[in-house]
């Protein structure tokens, strides 16, 4: 991710919401109280499968410690991967997903992009098929990848390599240029094989299609029929059109595919007049808090195309007389966790309004249980945003499992329940906070008018901002321990963490030199975990895993997880726990340590919250008591992949049996300037052409498969 880019480093949150060290001092010896409260140690059947390693309660032995050597960093334009493993391109941006659409040329020529893979492949989830082609749990060799198309390579209004002189900076843009780029957003399912030595995506198979930012999709949960989503392509808003910067990912109990809607809001464009036309429309501060001021540009300036509805639809200003006439809403209609079935091409994608609106990273779920909620985990992936938590009101039945209609589960489980938002304490103590009309604070609050659920549903941030919620450094992927259910949550730096706003839940802020320049705020990351008894308890405790650092940071105040060069990493993004081997894989994607390394993947075996001990920091006069685990070893920490330049590495899934590793490696070059585009010697990477796949030279996102050389599973 581009570090300066605006539309990927959102800071909206106005809110004064204390930190939580001024909610609450508290003397008692926190490990006393792990112990005390039975939190430590919980036991497996009440814990949870991650989003990668899907769901399901059965599950391989754990690894107790990694059995290959550390992959060392570097800055070259290719893929490493251990000794004795071997990295395969699979399929990248552009490839054909029918026998019709023909080879990509990968020269800015290719059209009929709603019939290619899209852009920036992100979160992924495995979908086994037998060798009938039948949904399959625990086939390893044939199967479907599910995956996310976040965005596209820009660096102003044109998606620059996907267009042959690289596009239009300028307003109007031309309507060939947005028709690609409105297509190279979304999702896809594409059917991969294995003959037991090499994987191959199968262009031809029926289980192929792909999801846009024009395909429809359905509301449901509590916004379904609310006069926020009402637009003109549907007044009752029930139906709208698209996905969009679809980031993490994860798999259903019931066996389907959910992505997280993030970087929304930039897309949008509403002119310098709209606020005062709005006039004492509540949506003007939702508008805001949001993201969306009046006159700010929108990313790709699609809103210019023209009169047809496909361009209109990105000017979400108050243009006609009311919301059935023109598109004030639409930004209303993304922000969601959006469901789809992989197995089903005809099936509509379905927007899961009760697990609220933000920019969801993934969604995580709690191991199932026969007669309790379904629990999922979320974070909103801003500076300064919450740390989510869904408990659906049906309980889990096992045939669920199995069902006859997948997504008719997840209207079962997903379309009601109760949204929770994390306040952190500084004794190492948490709570949810519920975020209904149950909760008096919400009903009643002067901070923003709440009417009803549909309200929460569409303005989540402004409900966790009047209930106290804790800010938190980029809340991204989170992921579920399979051996003792702790969930862990990666919070990716903050540039506008300062001393002032320090707390014990986000306790560092410093200054770092890239190449001679400043850094300041968490410019690094770290990874926060909590236990709870119960999934669907409100109460937890936490501790900070890791410590993203560069290995030679003061290790008083940065390097405060005591990485080496076997380990040291930054900005901790996507995070997974492998069903096989319960190993907790973890992806960077980074800006601040780019100079040393491209970013990496590493590989952990992880422990339990209470496993460390407390640490004081100190920012100038003040002082913050932070709890943190045990100090990390390259025998239980180590890197794993390092990627080309300029590639962000994030989504990651596997075979059941543990042997095949999917990885994407997205936004390979995303540093080559857009003037640049006509000589591909001065592009930032050639990858994955320079590595044997595909025609001409410019870089392409691209999923990976990793295997081991003797046939092992992956890690051991």
């Amino acid at each position: 991710m581009k570090a300066e880019s605006p539309f990927n480093d959102e800071n909206s949150n106005p809110s004064d919401n204390p930190a939580f060290d001024q909610v609450l001092q508290s003397r008692l010896n926190r490990r006393s109280l792990l112990r005390g409260a039975g939190l430590v140690g919980t036991a497996a059947g009440t814990g949870a499968l991650s989003a990668c390693a899907g769901i399901g309660q059965d599950q391989g032995p754990a690894l107790q410690s990694l059995g290959f050597g550390a992959v060392a960093k570097h800055t070259a334009d290719k893929v490493v991967v251990p000794e004795g493993y071997t990295a395969q391109v699979i399929y990248a941006l552009g490839d054909p997903l029918n026998a019709s659409t023909p080879a990509f040329r990968n020269d800015g020529t290719d059209t009929d992009f709603g019939n290619r893979a899209g852009d920036h492949h992100d979160g992924m989830e495995w979908y086994g098929l037998d060798a009938h082609g039948q949904p399959s749990r625990t086939a390893s060799l044939r199967g479907l990848l599910a995956m996310n198309h976040e965005a596209t390579t820009d660096e102003k209004l044109s998606s620059f390599f996907l267009h042959a002189n690289g596009g239009t900076a300028t307003l109007p843009r031309p309507v060939v240029e947005i028709d690609k780029e409105l297509m190279v957003h979304g999702l896809s399912v594409v059917e991969i094989r294995s003959d037991g030595k090499r994987w191959a995506y199968q262009q031809a198979s029926a289980f192929n299609r792909r999801v846009t930012t024009m395909s429809e999709a359905a509301i449901h949960g509590p916004a379904r029929g609310s006069e926020h989503l009402v637009t003109k392509f549907d007044p009752s808003a029930t139906r709208s059109r698209g996905t969009l910067n679809n980031c993490g990912a994860g798999r259903t109990p019931w066996g389907t595919y959910v992505s997280g809607e993030e970087n929304w809001f930039g897309y949008f464009f509403r002119d310098a007049q709209d606020d005062e036309r709005r006039k004492k429309d509540k949506q003007v501060q939702a508008l805001k808090r949001y993201g969306r001021k009046a006159g700010d540009a929108s990313r790709h300036g699609w809103e210019s195309g023209g009169s047809d509805d496909r361009f209109v639809r990105w000017n979400n200003g108050a243009l006609a007389a009311s919301a059935k006439e023109d598109y004030r809403n639409e930004m209303n209609t993304f922000g969601y966790v959006v469901e789809l079935d992989p197995y089903d091409t005809a099936s509509v994608i379905r927007k899961r309004t009760a697990l609220g609106r933000m920019g969801h990273e993934n969604i995580t779920f709690a191991r199932v249980s026969a007669g309790q909620p379904v629990v999922a985990y979320m974070g909103d992936d801003a500076r300064n945003e919450y740390i989510y938590k869904f408990v659906s009101d049906a309980r889990w039945d096992a045939a669920d499992a199995e069902p006859a209609n997948r997504l008719a589960a997840g209207d079962k489980y997903l379309d009601k329940g109760t949204l929770y938002v994390a306040r952190f304490k500084s004794d190492g103590s948490g709570e949810w906070l519920e975020l209904s009309m149950n909760n008096p604070i919400v009903a009643g609050s002067s901070y923003f008018e709440f009417k009803d659920a549909a309200d929460i549903a569409v303005f989540t941030r402004l409900a966790a901002d009047a209930v106290g919620a804790t800010k938190m450094d980029r809340p991204e992927w989170a992921g579920v321990n399979p051996k003792n259910g702790e969930v862990y949550i990666t919070l990716t730096n903050n540039s506008a963490r300062t001393p002032a706003t320090t707390d014990s839940a986000n306790p560092r802020a410093y200054t770092d030199l890239k190449a001679g320049k400043e850094q300041k705020g968490n410019v690094n990351g770290h990874i926060v975990r909590l236990a709870e008894g119960k999934p669907a308890d409100t109460a937890f405790r936490w501790d900070i895993y890791l410590f993203a650092s560069e290995a030679g940071a003061d290790k008083s105040a940065i390097n405060l997880s005591n990485l080496s060069d076997e380990n040291d990493l930054s900005s901790p993004d996507g995070l997974v726990f492998s069903k096989a081997t319960g190993l907790c894989w973890i992806e960077t994607d980074d800006g601040a340590y780019t100079d040393q390394t491209n970013c990496m993947l590493l590989a952990a075996v992880p422990g339990r919250v209470g496993d460390g001990g407390s640490k004081t920091l100190t920012h100038g006069d003040r002082t913050v008591v932070t709890h943190v685990g045990k100090p990390q070893s390259p025998a239980t920490f180590k890197r794993f992949l390092v990627g080309p330049k300029g590639a962000e590495i994030t989504g990651i899934t596997e075979t059941p049996d543990g042997r095949a590793l999917f990885v994407n490696i997205q936004h390979p070059g995303e540093n080559t300037k857009m003037a640049d585009i006509g000589d591909a010697a001065k592009y930032e990477s050639h990858w994955p052409a320079n590595a044997g796949y595909g025609p001409g030279q410019r870089p392409r996102t691209a999923t990976i498969v990793i295997t081991k050389n003797d046939g092992g599973v992956i890690g051991g």
